[in-house]
């Protein structure tokens, strides 16, 4: 194996960290790595990939594609990637793209629906073929443009955590870059050349929200670097009595207790 580059050995770090943290990973577990052909998804499966061979493959990796049938779509530089890299994969067709043109309104943004789909058919694809791990490329500052979006225009807080166990409780759904930033994932792509494959459905459309949203935090952050980082560490530092959710607090039944009359 090649030796690693500095900022390989960032990501390594934090991503070896996230890990650890979370158990995403343990010996014998398999691993369904869902490769988008994006910066992130290949960032990620690079990563797993070392690890894989530095741990003596104690754990199993598949790279996962779904081709939705996008008009221009052209998967041959990843095919060839993933060949030389010696990564096992799987590129599965389904045709998503036209359900999502028919179904959503023109103008609306595809990203809900098409999210929706691709889930589901990653889901069923695990449950299929034996795998207990699925891992997706969701980085830190996703998670905290979810969690601002979330408060912002759902009013909810809510994100991405870094394991998930699936509604129907049959998949767990790991973020192994969950500590990792944008721009070392940036840089990092670029070093390594990765073949990427721009998503012409969702390319056409600014998400306006997540835009001003990423705009919010990193105008912050001229003024204080550790802005991002505090909002990742609000997710792991919530305090239920400190805020008004009834679910975690009894509100009307709060009285100050009587003290205790004690006898000598």
């Amino acid at each position: 194996m090649a030796k690693s580059t500095q900022i390989e050995k960032k990501l390594l770090h934090y991503s070896s960290k996230a890990i650890a943290d979370f158990k995403m990973i343990s010996k014998g577990d398999r691993v369904l790595v869902c490769l988008s052909g994006g910066k992130d998804s290949f960032s990620m499966l690079k990563l797993l990939q070392h690890m894989r061979i530095e741990s003596h493959y104690k754990f199993e990796i598949l790279s996962f594609t779904l081709d939705q049938m996008q008009p221009g779509w052209d998967d041959s530089g990843l095919r060839n990637w993933l060949d030389d890299n010696k990564i096992p994969f799987e590129i599965l067709s389904e045709d998503t793209y036209s359900i999502v043109i028919d179904k959503v309104p023109a103008g609306k943004t595809y990203c809900s629906l098409c999210s929706r789909l691709r889930r589901g058919i990653i889901y069923t694809y695990a449950e299929q073929h034996g795998y207990n791990r699925i891992a997706l490329g969701h980085h830190r500052d996703d998670l905290i443009r979810t969690l601002m979006m979330s408060i912002l225009y759902n009013g909810q807080l809510k994100s991405m955590p870094p394991k998930l166990l699936s509604d129907n409780k049959k998949n767990i759904v790991i973020r192994p870059l969950a500590y990792c930033q944008e721009n070392d994932i940036i840089q990092y792509a670029e070093e390594q050349a990765f073949p990427i494959i721009p998503c012409n459905l969702c390319g056409s459309q600014e998400n306006l929200m997540r835009q001003r949203v990423k705009k919010l935090i990193d105008d912050l952050a001229k003024e204080n670097p550790k802005v991002p980082s505090n909002i990742l560490h609000a997710l792991s530092s919530i305090q239920p009595s400190q805020l008004m959710d009834h679910k975690y607090w009894d509100f009307k039944n709060l009285h100050i207790e009587e003290a205790l009359e004690t006898t000598e």
